[in-house]
């Protein structure tokens, strides 16, 4: 499971033209699921992004997490993330989860970060527009599969 994260001071999706899921001040996470994929990568990178100490203390050092600021995360869909770019021009997405493992482990994470903070959600497998002011910028990716 994959996951960029950026630091954000508004983010925004819209679907269709119309506003779906909006977060000031927190995380976007845009979420690839890979079809080896279980549960415990979910719970793996939920508590590395939501105890991640990403954001600025008094003291001007990146030192407090999206939880000691009371932010929120929106989280996002994306299966590009999971693109093997090797070989030619053209990337591979056969390591992508199949729709269904997709959908149900996404879903999931929705619930795993409501746990922890405010989280708004864009729509799995929909055609989506994201806005962002992103702050720093601070972009950090994340891969499960790299401490296993």
């Amino acid at each position: 499971m994959r996951a960029v994260v950026q630091r954000v001071l508004k983010a925004e999706v819209t679907i269709d033209k119309k506003s779906y899921g909006k977060i000031l001040h927190g995380l976007l996470v845009f979420l690839g699921v890979e079809k080896d994929d279980t549960e415990k990568d979910l719970d793996y990178l939920v508590n590395k992004i939501v105890n991640a100490r990403i954001f600025q203390d008094k003291n001007n050092k990146m030192n407090l997490s999206v939880l000691d600021i009371c932010g929120e995360v929106l989280v996002i869909s994306q299966f590009t993330l999971c693109a093997n770019v090797q070989k030619g021009n053209r990337p591979s997405f056969n390591n992508a989860a199949e729709p269904v493992l997709a959908e149900l482990l996404y879903n999931n994470s929705l619930e795993a970060f409501s746990k922890h903070v405010h989280t708004e959600y864009g729509v799995f497998g929909k055609m989506m527009n994201i806005e962002i002011v992103n702050s720093g910028p601070v972009t950090i990716l994340y891969d499960s599969k790299k401490i296993f």
